[in-house]
């Protein structure tokens, strides 16, 4: 470690130095007591707001409520509920009462919670209502630790142990809150930073997953890299709706907004409400994960190739073109001339604000991405709408990002620096090695797969392939296990092939297939929001997805889009022989985890018929 990397560390990690999360709620409270905390409300119904003195007091009582039904100091508690209100009290309060949250994705299958529940020995679940009760109840029989179920909607809530309404455990926490409150003063006082603040699943692309501890030191270090990096600021206005067993997300909707006193609001169902909630919140920052930017992108195209006034769609085309001049000459080591910003302030005002605004993102100040390399051709169509999506790189198990793109550090087409404190070092296999506080101490109850990751001097080993530039800036290559070996010994990156087939707009999902194979193949599905409106602007009547899959028309047009990858890949790279399938993959199903990204393994064998068959085409 330099010298430089050495005193940064040392200077982030005194600015939290023998402090916990719970210490950065107190000290919100106290400091912006009257200012938002959390916004949620039901369908149609108007928002209801707390304070931050309010979401403290409110954590002490449940705090309290979880100490009365017997959860004990580093007992899991298991989440399973929406980005709601509920769900970040009971995270606060399970911390306050000594114990650690553990949020489930939503979609698991009753299998899949009975390993992880099992796994991590929880105590007590917390869940949303009907639809989570179906899946745990199954599994009860295989959970003989897991005492009490608390089931947030109460018109679901079965009678009688081991079940408790929330408003029911709600009201058990303020009188025990009441009448000894010195219970969760001392389980708080011996929380040190150095304790768990969470547990966090991977989300299982290959095998079980795996439960990666993440301490209190470990985001708080996180926090201190944020605020230095000027991506978190504070009194940020701020739409939560990926899932809080996302590291990103948790970071963000937690832990920043904690720290920087942030007003976060809730949107339940992010397929039917993120721009309607994104316009009424008008958040200062926003996350995406890189599919998300690519179907807002699929559905700007779809709209302007169907724009039937011709001077219009030259000014958009027009103005996208200044946006994205602008947006490379603000890059690390550029300059923007006088002339230049004139352009993009016409541009700006009279096309590519309006554009912002309708998508909810008119005073969006940071945009971030994250969870995979951000396309490209995302971010150059985004830097066309005048925004720059600061890419970064990081992993539940480095506590999110150890590389950033910054405001005053920034380019294209990279995850950005290491951030302050971070080593991040290239292997000579090409693979990605970082050592750092933010690193998780290791998987719960594998230490051989922890020895895996972490090596004996510390370096953690990403699994990813990557460069790093003269300038410091990090590219990530690909996945070191998903790297295409071909029968000719040549290798080819599946992700870079598949992020040129999804550039176009009708094209929603992509896997490239090849592994001892004489060439690449690819399976590709539509974009369940773009097709239909394709097809209406080329007059193609069809009553579902299978039916536009089979459809000549949109057929040829796919395999324009394939032609079109090919021409940007090298020979070896290119797809020779593609599927469109009458499916649509969504992580409801068994294609994509939570975060859409591809579980290969999966794919392969459910499709492997499919991909055999492109092995026997001659045309």
């Amino acid at each position: 470690m330099t010298i430089e990397i050495a005193e940064q560390r040392a200077a982030l990690q005194q600015e939290w130095e023998g402090r916990t999360i719970c210490d950065a709620l107190a000290r919100t409270a106290q400091q912006f007591g009257d200012m938002p905390a959390f916004s949620d409300r039901e369908d149609g119904d108007p928002w209801q707001t707390m304070t931050w003195a309010q979401a403290r007091q409110r954590t002490l009582e449940l705090a309290a409520g979880f100490a009365a039904l017997g959860l004990q100091p580093g007992e899991k508690v298991a989440l399973m509920l929406p980005n709601r209100v509920e769900h970040v009290l009971a995270d606060f309060s399970v911390l306050h009462a000594g114990g650690v949250p553990v949020t489930f994705y939503a979609t698991l299958a009753p299998d899949q919670i009975a390993f992880m529940a099992g796994n991590c020995d929880a105590r007590v679940a917390v869940i949303d209502g009907t639809s989570e009760l179906e899946r745990w109840q199954p599994v009860l029989s295989r959970l003989p630790g897991l005492r009490t179920i608390i089931v947030r909607d109460a018109a679901a809530c079965p009678a009688g142990p081991p079940y408790l309404s929330w408003a029911e455990f709600a009201v058990l926490g303020a009188q025990r809150h009441a009448e000894d409150p010195a219970v969760v003063d001392s389980r708080i006082a011996a929380i040190r930073p150095e304790d768990p603040v969470t547990l966090l699943y991977t989300s299982g692309t290959t095998g079980n997953p795996k439960g990666v501890i993440i301490t209190h030191a470990n985001v708080l270090y996180e926090v201190a890299v944020a605020h230095a990096a000027d991506t978190a600021r504070m009194h940020t206005r701020w739409v939560s709706y990926l899932p809080l067993a996302h590291i990103a997300e948790r970071m963000f909707t937690l832990y920043l907004a904690i720290c920087n006193a942030w007003h976060v609001s809730f949107c339940h169902d992010a397929a039917t409400q993120l721009v309607g909630t994104m316009g009424e919140v008008k958040p200062t920052a926003f996350f995406g994960v890189p599919r998300i930017f690519e179907k807002v992108m699929a559905g700007i195209q779809a709209l302007l190739a169907g724009e039937q006034d011709e001077a219009r769609k030259a000014a958009v085309a027009a103005a996208m073109a200044t946006g994205l001049e602008y947006v490379r000459s603000s890059q690390y080591g550029e300059t923007t001339t006088p002339e230049l910003a004139e352009r993009f302030a016409a541009a700006e005002e009279q096309v590519l604000g309006p554009i912002r605004s309708l998508l909810g993102m008119g005073e969006t100040e940071i945009v971030v991405s994250g969870a995979a390399p951000l396309p490209a051709e995302v971010g150059s169509f985004f830097g066309g709408l005048g925004v720059r999506i600061m890419d970064v790189y990081g992993m539940s198990e480095t506590t999110g990002a150890f590389t950033m793109n910054t405001p005053t550090a920034f380019r294209l087409g990279t995850v950005g620096r290491p951030v302050p404190g971070i080593e991040v070092r290239i292997a000579d296999d090409g693979e990605i090695l970082t050592r750092s506080p933010l690193n998780t101490p290791g998987y719960l109850n594998l230490p051989e797969q922890t020895a895996s990751l972490i090596d004996s001097d510390g370096w953690l080993h990403t699994g990813d392939i990557g460069e790093i530039g003269p300038d410091r800036f990090v590219r990530v290559l690909d996945r070191k296990k998903e790297l295409i070996i071909t029968a000719g010994g040549e290798n080819v990156s599946p992700a870079a092939v598949e992020n040129l087939l999804v550039a176009h707009p009708l094209i929603g999902q992509a896997l490239a297939y090849g592994d001892r194979r004489p060439y690449v193949v690819a399976l590709l599905t539509l974009d369940s929001g773009v097709a239909p409106v394709w097809a209406k602007a080329h007059g193609i009547d069809a009553g579902s997805l299978a039916e536009l899959a089979a459809n000549p028309e949109v057929l040829a047009e796919v395999g324009r889009a394939v032609e079109a990858a090919n021409a940007g890949l090298a020979r070896v790279q290119q797809v020779k022989y593609w599927e469109l399938l009458p499916v649509e993959w969504t992580p409801l199903g068994d294609e994509l985890t939570p975060t859409f990204k591809l579980k290969r393994r999966v794919v392969h064998a459910k499709y492997a018929d499919v991909i055999d068959s492109l092995y026997t085409r001659t045309s």
